[in-house]
């Protein structure tokens, strides 16, 4: 029989925190369900404390009573893992993580305040007790507590070793040891993991944990390295996205067992062929493009173009391909979708891709379906993920797009009318501009009666071919926030448009949840 290895998805968490990859509530739930059949072991739903959106996506998904442990996030703070227990009370297994950070460059920079100590010595003190303090008090929640020596790549192992023992004495069950910044090569991160095995006196009565982000792009070699020096849960994410250069990608570690399995005595539970459906989806809700070349889930990944190789493969696919395409999920749709379809042909499919939208879903869904139908010959997967991101999950806001209609030419100023529906009426404005999509810009800016500063706007292709479906993404900021909208359609300045409005209505949200937190703490 071969080990188990714990498959910790963080995709939620430490995923969402990459740059413009933030997700609404229903999103977040949507991918939890997909994690769900692709079988994780463990789902880290998010950060509770940090917003009210966090908390609520923490607790719906909780509340999905599912067999997969649900994790929320909290500091070394009573009231942030108060939180924690109260989002994921309902869930049918749930574990309170809690961290702090034990490297110098953290102890002294986070915590150089005198308060916890004056010198170096004194802080380390200070943190081993807050940390043994926060993993009692989650105790009193839960059995199931994970402690994250926050860069523990970077911490003294003398240290490492002290902390360790003490917060699997006062009740730790995981102990995380992150390599937070990317830093450690593999033969040394190997080397720690082994002395925590090797030192630490009460090791066996927690798991080892390991969570590797990829700054040098080795996270997957560290999590793997890791694993046989002692390690037996890995912290990563679906595309390996995250913070910075991103985390270690749950597609890459679970295939390299899957695939090599003469020379690993380990395996997952992960069921491999919802693999592709679950890295598009994540994809498409993000709006984060998997690079063509990435490993097992890119566009590339089961492609052929020079002739030598295809010559091989028509001959014998394991000339190039070391693993089937069906293992992983990749497969041509077998139904084609186009302007006759009907709405079992439509849920099937998207049934197929890992989506099951219910009966009032369905109805929104097809609808916009036979519109993007009779713009397309055929509509692809891709089209169909975008078309689900962008038209269902996105409710309850403010300000729609009714009407737009743009005049250029190259004599002609650009010109653009837009109709917007607000929750009492219609307002319709017009406004020239540098362009087509500045003159929409600027025509929403009038109807609206705001002007909103624009931190970031992209473009991209969603699908191939002259009727492909252009998505646009526009991120705003206020202040130290910023605020993003995704908007898709075969016309890029209606997509731009769209895009442009749901960055404003998340905007009006979040204003209103704070105006509302604001009055209910009001005495």
């Amino acid at each position: 029989m071969k080990n188990k290895i714990f498959i910790f998805d963080t995709t939620l968490r430490d995923g969402e925190q990459a740059p413009g990859a933030s997700l609404n509530v229903q999103e977040k739930v949507e991918i939890a369900k997909q994690l769900i059949r692709l079988n994780v072991d463990a789902i880290e739903a998010g950060f509770p404390v940090s917003s009210k959106a966090q908390f609520d996506a923490v607790q719906r998904i909780a509340d999905l009573n599912e067999s997969a442990i649900i994790t929320g996030l909290a500091r070394t703070v009573e009231g942030d893992i108060k939180a924690a227990n109260d989002s994921l009370k309902n869930a049918k297994k749930f574990r309170i993580h809690t961290f702090a950070g034990t490297s110098d460059i953290h102890i002294l920079g986070k915590f150089g305040n005198d308060r916890y100590g004056k010198t170096l010595i004194d802080k380390r003190k200070t943190i081993l007790e807050m940390s043994c303090d926060a993993v009692a008090y989650a105790k009193t929640f839960t059995n199931d507590v994970e402690f994250s020596a926050e860069d523990a790549g970077r911490t003294d192992i003398g240290y490492l070793i002290e902390i360790i023992e003490a917060v699997i004495a006062a009740g730790a069950t995981t102990v995380n040891i992150p390599d937070t910044t990317g830093y450690t090569m593999p033969h040394e991160y190997g080397e720690k993991i082994a002395a925590l095995k090797d030192k630490v006196n009460n090791i066996n009565d927690a798991i080892i944990s390991v969570h590797c982000h990829n700054d040098l792009g080795l996270a997957v070699a560290n999590s793997l390295t890791a694993i046989n020096h002692g390690a037996r849960q890995i912290e990563c994410t679906i595309n390996g996205i995250g913070e910075r250069a991103g985390n270690a990608s749950l597609e890459e570690i679970v295939m390299a067992m899957k695939v090599r399995e003469d020379v690993w005595d380990f395996k997952t539970d992960i069921v491999t062929s919802e693999i592709f459906n679950t890295s598009r989806m994540v994809s498409a809700f993000t709006g984060m493009v998997v690079q063509p070349n990435k490993a097992i889930v890119g566009e590339n990944a089961f492609s052929h173009e020079s002739g030598i190789h295809q010559d091989g493969v028509l001959k014998n696919k394991k000339t190039y391909e070391i693993m089937d395409p069906d293992l992983v999920g990749v497969h041509e749709s077998k139904i084609v979708l186009g302007r006759h379809s009907g709405r079992h042909g439509l849920i099937a499919r998207l049934n197929e891709i890992g989506y099951h939208p219910d009966e009032e879903e369905l109805k929104q869904i097809y609808e916009k379906f036979l519109e993007l139908a009779d713009k397309k010959k055929e509509v692809f997967d891709d089209d169909l993920r975008v078309l689900m991101g962008d038209e269902i999950y996105v409710k309850d806001y403010r300000h729609e797009l009714d009407y737009l209609h743009v005049n250029i030419g190259t004599t002609t100023i650009p010109t653009a009318t837009v109709r917007i529906k607000t929750e009492e009426r219609l307002v319709e404005e017009s406004a020239t501009g540098d362009g087509p999509v500045d003159a929409c810009f600027n025509a929403i800016d009038r109807a609206l009666n705001e002007k909103f500063h624009i931190e970031s706007y992209k473009v991209r292709s969603v699908t191939m071919g002259r009727s492909a479906q252009g998505e646009a993404t526009v991120r705003l900021r206020d202040g130290s926030e910023s605020f993003t909208g995704r908007g898709v359609s075969t016309d890029i300045v209606e997509a731009s448009a769209k895009a442009y409005l749901q960055a404003i209505n998340e905007h009006i949200i979040q204003a209103d949840v704070t105006e509302l937190l604001a009055s209910v703490q009001t005495p």
